[in-house]
């Protein structure tokens, strides 16, 4: 999955179409970036596919009730152990109940 980078030009005067970008990268920065250490285009361009995967399928959003931009299923309560999924290399985890 690539990124392409293109420059957006925003209207002048209207910082409204700023803040949605702004809300992004600061997410990105606290919940990623400010924990690791980049090597490199390369590895940054890894993590940020792997923070966008986490983001969207497992991380959940108080906008959407706690469940993630990809709907998740339901897990049954109380069966089985729970078994945590690390995600960014154990930044963040996301848990399951094992069969």
């Amino acid at each position: 999955m690539t990124f392409p980078l293109r420059q957006m030009v925003t209207a002048y005067k209207a910082p409204r179409q700023n803040a949605h970008a702004e809300r992004v990268i600061g997410t990105i920065r606290r919940e990623c970036l400010d924990h690791m250490i980049v090597l490199g285009e390369r590895h940054a361009r890894h993590l940020l596919q792997e923070f966008v995967a986490y983001y969207n399928a497992e991380r959940a959003h108080q906008a959407l009730e706690g469940d993630a931009p990809e709907s998740r299923r339901a897990e049954p309560t109380g069966t089985g152990h729970l078994v945590a999924v690390p995600h960014l290399g154990g930044l963040h985890h996301s848990y399951r109940r094992a069969a």
